[in-house]
């Protein structure tokens, strides 16, 4: 058994490897969302390599965690991580949003550990919450987590959800916020301020965990902790940096949807090394 300080810095390099992905596909691509999926990269990787109960090789096994992105348009992460676990070619990767493409510019189905389409936002949490009530209604121990991006969390079908995920004690359900201050248009607290946040969805009778997303021992204990909440769901608000581990993409709106120029996937590529 790795240590677990050497597991850390497996995650950690894990992470690496996904993000110079993500930068290489999107550049390929001439379009996506790079600046969200590198802020989530390490929340993500540790969940999939480290906490998620899956098979690549059997992508329907009864028994699997369910993970769903509710914020779909940062599906190169997405994509980026399931290649990484086997589930299909990294080759592939450079075919996103290519025509005929398994790899859209928002998952669906057709792509294999895709449990469900995603990209219109706000819906995320409601598909989570059913499958956590379709865990239990079969009485099958799997756990659901989903991700979802703090520009979303605006919406109002977020907090249905919430009061839902809260009236049926979902406590095999996880959420996790990817809180890294923009969204498309600017900072969040200046579109619509989210604050204060925790207050928020513990009010909504749910377990708050807040964390440093890109701290993956911080990010692991709350994974552990959030298995051991009986009665209520949890929600892990994750701080992060928009465009995480590229300088120039750091807390930079402009990469929210806009890949990176030739030059500019050269320069971040020298820094992901």
């Amino acid at each position: 058994m790795p240590s677990a300080e050497n597991k850390i810095k497996e995650l950690q390099n894990k992470a690496k490897e996904i993000r110079r992905s993500i930068v290489r596909m999107v550049a390929c691509a001439g379009s996506g969302h790079p600046g969200g999926s590198l802020s989530a990269t390490d929340l993500i990787t540790a969940l999939f390599f480290a906490v998620l109960r899956h098979d690549p090789k059997n992508p329907h096994w009864p028994l699997r965690d369910r993970f769903h992105m509710s914020k779909g348009h940062c599906c190169p992460l997405w994509y980026s991580v399931l290649a990484e676990c086997g589930y299909f070619p990294k080759e592939k990767l450079i075919t996103l949003r290519q025509f005929g493409s398994m790899l859209q510019g928002h998952p669906d189905r057709r792509t294999p550990g895709i449990e469900a389409a995603s990209g219109s936002l706000g819906q995320g949490l409601s598909i989570a919450l059913g499958m956590s009530l379709a865990g239990k209604l079969d009485k099958l121990d799997y756990r659901t987590y989903v991700l979802m991006g703090d520009g979303e969390i605006q919406e109002g079908n977020i907090w249905e959800a919430a009061m839902a995920c809260a009236h049926f004690k979902s406590d095999n359900l996880c959420a996790i916020l990817d809180y890294n201050g923009f969204q498309i248009d600017g900072k969040t607290c200046a579109v619509m301020n989210l604050e204060p946040l925790a207050q928020k969805w513990l009010a909504f009778g749910w377990h708050v965990i807040e964390i440093n997303g890109h701290d993956m021992q911080q990010i692991l204990a709350a994974y552990e902790e959030a298995k051991t909440i009986k009665g209520k769901p949890t929600i892990i608000i994750a701080k992060t940096v928009k465009g995480k581990g590229v300088s120039f993409m750091e807390n930079v709106c402009d990469f929210h949807g806009r890949a990176p120029t030739k030059e500019e996937a050269e320069k971040a590529a020298k820094e992901l090394e």
